[in-house]
């Protein structure tokens, strides 16, 4: 396959993952789409379904080999699992759980916010208990002090 026709994959791959249209991530990925690959702004497949809470494309992703702790996007978006507990999304966060994500990992290159930090800031107490089961330690968070902003500075709405 050669370079172009990967990009335009990708692209439209980030873009159904996006929509969670979970027919047309399955039909992309049968013509050859990488599920790992970033759309040209960065954004990963698995980011773009696990911030919008689609669960079901984030359970085909992760099968057809995406990575669950890549970060995606160029510093301004995360990892799936932040942007998943960031907007309270339990399924697909149980999703990326049962996939290895790892609860504790920080974001932007291990100095961010973790899952449990974005989770706290909601407040999403079903994310909170996954996240804690799973592993994300109590003493991670620090939003009952600081809340998490965005790039933009401000807290997820």
């Amino acid at each position: 396959m050669n370079g172009r026709r990967r990009k335009k994959l990708a692209k439209r791959l980030v873009t159904a993952a996006y929509l969670g249209e979970l027919a047309e991530v399955r039909a992309l990925l049968k013509a050859g789409a990488q599920p790992g690959t970033p759309n040209p702004d960065g954004t990963t497949p698995l980011y773009a379904a696990s911030v919008h809470g689609a669960a079901d494309v984030v359970r085909v992703l992760l099968e057809a080999g995406a990575e669950p702790d890549v970060e995606s996007g160029h510093g301004d978006e995360g990892t799936p699992l932040c942007g998943a507990a960031s907007w309270g999304h339990t399924e697909t966060v149980r999703a990326l759980l049962e996939h290895g994500a790892d609860p504790a990992l920080r974001e932007d290159r291990g100095t961010g916010n973790t899952p449990l930090d974005w989770a706290a800031a909601g407040p999403h107490p079903d994310v909170l208990r996954l996240l804690t089961e799973a592993g994300a330690g109590a003493g991670a968070t620090q939003a009952s002090t600081t809340p998490p902003t965005t790039t933009s500075g401000s807290a997820p709405a």
